[in-house]
């Protein structure tokens, strides 16, 4: 790495005597991609500065939640108003309830929430209520999805734990594990043969109704229709781990875009409007059985906190009505398509994977339809064309099997610079393959 990313290079160092590969979460080590990680020091609207000064068009947006931007006026003000207040109490506010009604308003699938603090809370606390109201052990998932790191769902994982070679971990015994089933994402036939054999062990079936940690992938048509379908007449629950895809995808998500309603979803991301927040909810009857209303126990000291309340309620209130999907939609659509066409002018095959504005472009020519159509990418490829990006002032998720985000604050002008970065990154690849 060049003298432009001293300072970057110095703090990294410091940060590994400190911390597991000097960073708090795996995929930010920049090991897939071959270099060392940048260092943050700010970001404002789609753009993000390291704390060697070099600015780039920011892709990574937090791993989703910024989907209004960097430090954008309404939500830090409402953070900032929040914050006068006081900034904990473990004890009930308004801003909870303020932010319940917005979910239950928009999500087709969710009667009744609560609110935690990260995706895997919310995808463990929704798998929890499941096996309590059925009263069976067995959940399925997707080869390659991530749903958090709880021990039950970290078999044959997606996001950095594809990454980093370690579709599993240590530290997670076999007899959990046991209970975690596995089918191709895509794949009816397999969930539908699953339930045939084993369904009355299955209290349900867990999915991104969007992959977006094997890279962005889109459900098959037809899928998630099937998923409801086959659940309806096996007395298992449907739980759509929208993390990721919640208030990203279309103001209630993916089951709102593709009208099929899941009996219990996962939020989180957008939700919380950059703080740490997520939400698990689903039907009355089912929600009703979580303490203190029912025997279904979870807590947290700092679930509702209120200054992820009122940066999740400023952040919806910005993506409410048509005009803010429909820019996100022109905007992520141009992307792709300039993706595409400096690719083929640079003769390097890809193939974007896109839903609204998550993207992946996969280095591959052949459509990706699940994990192993991921994972049969060229990773060299893309960590060429990242270490060429990221020179070139546009920062993105440093792994082939993550998604991009764009935000309401991509202008034209930044995705005009994107493409024209892209268009020589391809030619670096071209170049060196």
């Amino acid at each position: 790495m060049s003298k432009r990313y001293a300072k970057s290079i110095a703090a990294h160092a410091i940060a590994k005597r400190l911390m597991p590969g000097g960073v708090n979460s795996p995929v930010r080590a920049y090991q897939a991609v071959g270099r060392l990680p940048i260092t943050m020091a700010s970001g404002s609207g789609c753009t993000v500065t390291d704390v060697d000064g070099n600015a780039y068009i920011d892709y990574v947006g937090s791993f989703g939640p910024l989907i209004a931007g960097h430090a954008v006026d309404e939500v830090i003000a409402a953070i900032n108003k929040a914050a006068r207040h006081g900034t904990s109490f473990g004890m009930p506010t308004e801003l909870e309830t303020q932010l319940a009604q917005a979910v239950v308003g928009a999500v087709p699938g969710i009667d009744v929430v609560r609110f935690v603090n990260s995706g895997t809370e919310a995808t463990m606390s929704a798998m929890r209520v499941a096996r309590g109201a059925t009263g069976r052990s067995k959940i399925v998932k997707a080869i390659g999805g991530y749903h958090g790191h709880s021990d039950a769902l970290l078999v044959q994982a997606g996001s950095g734990a594809t990454t980093l070679g370690s579709p599993s971990s240590p530290g997670v015994p076999e007899a959990i594990a046991r209970t975690t089933l596995l089918v191709p994402y895509n794949d009816l036939s397999a969930v539908e043969q699953l339930i045939a054999e084993q369904g009355d062990d299955i209290a349900a079936v867990l999915i991104e109704p969007i992959a977006g940690n094997m890279g962005c992938v889109p459900p098959a048509d037809g899928y998630l229709e099937g998923l409801r379908k086959v659940c309806d007449g096996s007395g298992v629950l449907l739980i759509f781990d929208e993390v990721m895809t919640g208030f990203r995808v279309a103001y209630g998500g993916a089951q709102a875009l593709y009208h099929v309603k899941p009996d219990l979803t996962a939020l989180g991301k957008v939700v919380g409007g950059g703080l740490p927040c997520a939400a698990y909810g689903g039907r009355d009857d089912l929600m009703r059985r979580v303490a203190p209303d029912g025997p279904i126990y979870q807590a947290g000291t700092l679930s509702g906190n209120p200054l992820a309340m009122a940066a999740g309620l400023a952040t919806l209130e910005l993506l409410q009505g048509d005009e803010a999907y429909a820019q996100l939609e022109q905007t992520s659509a141009h992307l792709a398509a300039g993706l595409e066409k400096a690719a083929a002018d640079a003769k390097v095959g890809i193939t974007v994977g896109r839903v609204g504005s998550m993207l992946t472009p996969f280095f591959t020519d052949t459509p990706v339809t699940d994990y192993a159509g991921a994972t049969a990418c060229d990773t060299e490829a893309f960590g060429r064309f990242f270490c060429a990006m990221l020179d070139a002032g546009v920062v993105l998720p440093p792994s082939q099997f993550e998604a991009w985000f764009v935000s309401l604050a991509h202008t034209d002008e930044a995705i005009e610079a994107t493409i024209a970065a892209a268009a020589k990154a391809f030619k670096v690849v071209a170049k060196s393959a």
